[in-house]
């Protein structure tokens, strides 16, 4: 959202940012996560960071671009302050139907180990794979005999910690079907009034983990869905190939990849083709 003028003029007199220390955190930005911060998002770097800097007690980001320096965990904190975390349940609702009615009946009819892998990337506060497993509860109720994991991973460490609670407020539930409501949620009372709560049986099936899609995965695979949604539209061309190829790396034959609603493989990889709105299936 773009700032009022005045107030980012206040904002330069109260903590000062140059040109230069920008520069210097976005290339530590995109260093890390591959993430590439364009000029337009100096205000927003500048407000998501300033509260860390008081904080600190310091003055300036040039001091603070110092203490990275002199401080590696403070990278962490860094990448959780400016790292988006816009998400809901049941996001592109198609995508969850899809799954429900065609590729886990396939993988129910092919699979002849019996066993289903999920994996959520960028899972944010965890309505995306909190959404992926109530869709497979839903089809596969008692796991009958199903071996079924849903890894999800973000490299925000908040954010997964209020992932793995389950616990929402009562407006987070408005694109939750009812009758997932009634299966698979538990209201709040008391204390909790206000708020609801993801059944075991739902939370059971997800392992959450922090996770850098720039590093090295400690994953094997292969895993039949991964969901990579509104993630790679931050980063550069290159930094798409590389993270597409080694998706289709991880996935097994015929395996499918949901992204974004805005995001393409086009000229990005021919490994896959599509096969609905943002849904790939591996050549």
């Amino acid at each position: 959202m773009g700032q009022n003028p005045a107030v980012a003029t206040v904002f330069e007199r109260d903590l000062a940012f140059t040109a230069a220390d920008f520069d210097d955190i976005r290339g530590r930005v995109l260093a890390h996560t591959g993430i590439a911060l364009a000029d337009h998002k100096r205000e927003l770097v500048y407000g998501r960071l300033a509260k860390r800097l008081r904080m600190l007690g310091l003055s300036t980001f040039a001091d603070y671009c110092r203490h990275l320096d002199s401080h590696e965990d403070e990278l962490l904190e860094l990448i959780n302050a400016i790292t988006t975390n816009l998400t809901s349940f049941f996001r592109e609702s198609y995508h969850f139907d899809y799954l429900r009615d065609t590729i886990l009946p396939e993988l129910m009819r092919q699979a002849s180990s019996r066993r289903i892998r999920i994996w959520s990337a960028g899972c944010s506060t965890g309505e995306e794979p909190y959404s992926i497993a109530m869709t497979v509860r839903a089809v596969i109720p008692d796991n009958r005999g199903w071996d079924v994991k849903i890894l999800a991973t973000d490299i925000d460490s908040n954010v997964l910690a209020r992932a793995e609670t389950g616990i929402y407020p009562n407006e987070r539930a408005e694109h939750v079907p009812q009758e997932y409501l009634r299966r698979f949620c538990r209201k709040g009372v008391e204390s909790s009034a206000g708020s609801f709560r993801i059944n075991d049986e739902v939370r059971d099936l997800i392992c959450f983990r922090r996770l850098n899609l720039m590093e090295a995965w400690p994953m094997r695979g292969p895993f039949d869905v991964i969901f990579c949604r509104n993630v790679v539209i931050y980063f550069a061309k290159d930094t798409q190939r590389e993270l597409i190829a080694r998706y289709a790396d991880l996935l097994g034959g015929a395996g499918h990849l949901f992204i974004g609603h805005s995001e393409t493989l086009f000229k990005v990889s021919d490994r896959f083709e599509l096969v609905g709105r943002t849904i790939y299936r591996k050549l």
